[in-house]
């Protein structure tokens, strides 16, 4: 599949568009099974085939959490055996997947989807703040941050020791 004239889009960027198509058609969807990512493909490539690798990429290439095999991109995440998202920051993934590529570069996506880039900000902002306030432990951070504001660690710890045995 080749959704773009103008530059020669990645494959791996291939998947995340489509994959964030079907996020922003679906905004009551939390992720998609692969054969739903592989038919929005189908749709958007039109007449034309599916670019060698697209499958690939969905089920592992692009799979934040999977070992990579051997592409290292973080564009997508496994919640489930066969179900995919789009990866959001904050996620789980692999270690050698570190550094690696997480959202196509502006110049490399066709003019008619760089809107997705905007809107992936936005969607992976608001999920962040979305688990901080859902996650009981996420929801602490700060708190007890003034507990020794006016003294050390050290001592503080020192003082609540005091008449142990």
């Amino acid at each position: 599949m080749k959704i773009a004239q103008e530059v020669e889009t990645k494959v791996a960027d291939e998947v995340w568009i489509v994959t964030a198509l079907l996020h922003r058609e679906n905004k009551d969807r939390e992720d998609f099974e692969i054969e739903e990512i592989m038919q929005r493909a189908g749709k958007e490539a039109g007449q034309r085939a599916l670019r060698p690798g697209f499958y690939v990429h969905v089920v592992q290439h692009c799979v934040a959490n999977r070992p990579p095999n051997p592409g290292r991109y973080r564009m997508l995440f496994e919640t489930a055996s066969g179900r995919r998202r789009l990866f959001r920051y904050g996620d789980n993934y692999d270690p050698a997947r570190e550094g690696a590529k997480i959202v196509p570069r502006l110049e490399d996506v066709p003019s008619r989807y760089s809107v997705l880039l905007d809107w992936y900000v936005r969607w992976s902002q608001g999920s962040i703040e979305e688990r901080i306030k859902n996650d009981p432990l996420l929801a602490l951070f700060g708190d007890g941050k003034d507990l020794w504001a006016d003294e050390h660690a050290d001592e503080y710890v020192r003082r609540i020791r005091e008449g142990w045995e």
